[in-house]
């Protein structure tokens, strides 16, 4: 398992029957949390005085309840600052475990000593648009929402990356790499952070066992000769790690040779001294 353990801001302090028991800098939060299958006795204080707390519904959905949370506020990630606020669907606009990728992706832009290319797509608010920005990569960042792609600009600002080369697109992901194999386009690392569902701007319908596959036929096309990396994560329970490896075996190896690597992604948890499991990663590279 790759474990995001180089969080200062990020904590998950403790976990249990379903939820979650997180300390984003200043604050703490409650969330729900379908691997939390257990239920060890809640010891840590801030069970029961956290700052905002996520009830699912029995309906489907669920609502917040606050107790002296801001509207909005800040955590850093070395030298990255994500702006954060709680909005439905339980998140907050950033996924702490990505920082594992975030550090391998730097890694590799930082050892190639030559400009890259990077594309990220279903980039949310930019977590690994920044990472490869800071390490020296110009970077396409391309997802479906337009609030997202905003909010990953003023994250990009605060950290102090307002100017690096970031092509900043609202687009549906599927048909922006389409264009790009018209165009002829080539990236030296592509990153995709698919959702298990979703819409793109004019309704069209992503569904990862079923798009995932030609998805990534599509990006093979506009990865460059010479490109260094390629990562493929996922939430979906499913799509576990030696998944993610045959999917990239089967379709960038067989192209461009090279070597593929899958494992869990995890956040430490500080009261049991557990990983908790945050989904499935594959990459590749040379």
């Amino acid at each position: 398992m790759w474990i995001a353990d180089g969080w200062k801001d990020y904590e998950v302090l403790d976990t249990s029957n379903g939820e979650k028991l997180e300390r984003w800098g200043n604050y703490t939060l409650v969330r729900p949390d379908p691997q939390v299958i257990w239920h060890t006795e809640r010891k840590h204080p801030c069970w029961e005085k956290s700052n905002g707390h996520y009830y699912r519904s029995s309906k489907g959905g669920g609502e917040w309840t606050f107790n002296g949370l801001p509207d909005e506020w800040s955590i850093c990630y070395n030298d990255l600052q994500f702006h954060l606020k709680p909005f439905k669907f339980k998140h907050t606009g950033l996924f702490p475990e990505q920082a594992v990728n975030w550090e391998w992706v730097a890694a590799i832009i930082r050892q190639a000593r030559r400009p890259l290319k990077v594309l990220n797509l279903f980039a949310y608010t930019g977590g690994a648009t920044l990472a490869a920005a800071k390490a020296g990569a110009s970077v396409t960042h391309v997802d479906a929402s337009k609030g997202m792609v905003g909010w990953a600009k003023e994250n990009a600002a605060s950290s102090g990356l307002a100017n690096a080369p970031i092509r900043w697109l609202v687009d549906d992901c599927v048909k922006f790499v389409e264009r790009e194999i018209r165009r002829g386009s080539k990236y030296d690392g592509i990153i995709l952070d698919p959702p298990s569902y979703g819409r793109g701007p004019k309704g069209e319908i992503w569904k990862i066992e079923e798009s995932i596959y030609p998805f990534i036929e599509l990006t093979a096309q506009i990865l460059a000769p010479d490109a260094v990396f390629y990562l493929l994560n996922s939430y979906t329970t499913g799509l576990q790690p030696a998944v993610l490896s045959y999917l990239i075996n089967s379709v960038i190896v067989k192209k461009a040779g090279g070597h593929v690597e899958a494992a869990e992604i995890g956040l430490p948890v500080a009261e049991s001294g557990l990983i908790l499991p945050c989904g499935a990663c594959g990459r590749w590279s040379r």
